[in-house]
């Protein structure tokens, strides 16, 4: 049995989630029926991680801040300017690409128990209260913004303690960091059961009527993911983006587009960064603040959904009221839940700014709902990757401008690794 679970340790976790993934869509076409019970691995997994999540963060940012040395340079607000300019720029991607190939619904899908916020002012106020949310219940709800309220404000005030209680801190993060990546190795067997659970119970045929939207949304993402970013990347580190792009997007927009939340994904993140060899005391706190404010993908699918309500009722959109869109569309998704289908909700805070009413825009959410098994994986992997890639650039570009070569080394058969040197007088004179 050691030698059965050593074998299949020593495959790439990439591969085995394929296998998971082969297996979990075979078994919910040929016996739906018969294997149900796997879908409970799905379920065991999300809630896996979704439990250790803010506890970990929690930990990780209190002891990156308590242990931080005065003087020391972290490349965070580097990374806050990347994540607002990655949502502007896909909100804006997404009008441009409204205007270029217009979408039109067919509404009247119904939608019971939500309740979508009033407005702008709404949604801020409810991101100012969750900062000074209690600490106990924060950490309950997952309320990532108080969790990092919180862990800053006590890291600040241990930052006197003494060295034994920084230690005992340090020791309850690696711990939690252990048991991260326990839960991690079997990502195979739990998306093995979601990918199951999905495709037995919603089927892919009910997607098909909703196929020239599904192709926009989706299209639109991967734009932004293959070529937005990119171009972000090479401004920062002037070299080839695509080995950190593909690697954020294998390593962390795998499992996000199956996990279908930000906040689960958040451990896959920090073992990205920490294999990327990034500076600990700015990726405890950018991963999981990534997971709050760094929503591409929610704006994308805010400007889409909401320009596709436009389109079917032949409102006439200008390009002033386009670019507050794309603004609006960008503070919005901000405030996005980092759980499963979060940004439809704050379509109807879209929708508000042409006028449509509440129960007409609730009839675009029921859409969204439809197609959210593609939109919502699609953009929670594009959403998660990205924290991590935007870190990886703030940090690159800083050793860029230091003076220091850094190299981004594919090697076949083994994981990327990052090399490091220092570059000498001669070689900046030349």
């Amino acid at each position: 049995m050691k030698d059965l679970v050593k074998k299949w340790n020593n495959i790439s976790l990439v591969k085995r989630i394929i296998m998971g993934l082969v297996v979990g869509i075979t078994l919910a076409l040929t016996a739906p029926d018969a294997a149900k019970p796997i879908a409970i691995f799905g379920s065991l997994f999300v809630g896996a991680l979704k439990s250790v999540a803010p506890i970990l963060v929690f930990f990780l940012v209190m002891t990156a801040i308590s242990q931080h040395k005065s003087g020391a340079k972290t490349t965070m607000k580097s990374i806050v300017f990347l994540y607002l300019l990655g949502t502007f720029l896909s909100g804006l991607v997404a009008v441009v690409t409204s205007f270029m190939f217009p979408v039109e619904l067919t509404l009247g899908a119904g939608v019971q128990d939500v309740a979508p916020p009033g407005g702008v002012v709404e949604v801020l106020k409810t991101l100012l209260l969750n900062i000074v949310d209690n600490p106990v219940n924060a950490l309950v709800n997952a309320n990532y913004i108080g969790i990092l309220a919180w862990a800053l404000i006590l890291g600040i005030a241990l930052k006197s303690a003494s060295e034994s209680t920084k230690t005992a801190i340090s020791n309850i993060s690696d711990a939690l960091s252990q048991v991260v990546k326990w839960v991690i190795n079997l990502a195979p067997f739990g998306i093995m059961g979601l990918v199951f659970d999905t495709i037995s119970t919603q089927g892919i045929e009910t997607l098909f009527g909703y196929g020239r939207l599904i192709i926009i949304l989706v299209g639109c993402m991967a734009f932004i993911a293959l070529v937005v970013n990119p171009l972000i990347a090479f401004i920062g580190i002037r070299k080839n983006p695509y080995p950190l792009v593909l690697k954020c997007l294998k390593d962390s927009g795998l499992t996000a587009f199956f996990t279908r939340s930000s906040a689960a994904n958040i451990p896959v993140n920090m073992s990205l960064c920490e294999e990327l060899n990034l500076n600990k005391d700015t990726y405890s706190v950018s991963i999981p603040l990534g997971a709050t404010i760094n929503m591409g993908g929610a704006a994308v699918t805010i400007s889409i959904l909401t320009l596709a309500a436009v389109n079917t009722l032949g409102i006439k959109v200008d390009l002033g009221m386009a670019l507050i869109l794309s603004l609006l569309s960008a503070v919005s998704a901000c405030g996005a839940s980092g759980v499963a289908g979060g940004s439809l909700l704050l379509v109807p805070l879209a929708c508000s700014l042409f006028g449509i009413p509440n129960d007409v825009a609730m009839q675009v959410v029921g859409v969204g709902f439809i197609v959210g098994v593609i939109q919502d994986s699609c953009e929670t992997a594009l959403n998660s990757s990205t924290d991590v890639l935007f870190t990886a650039i703030a940090e690159f570009t800083k050793l860029r401008k230091e003076g220091k070569k850094f190299e981004i080394i594919p090697k076949k058969g083994k994981e990327m690794s990052i090399k490091e040197v220092s570059i000498s007088d001669a070689d900046i004179n030349n």
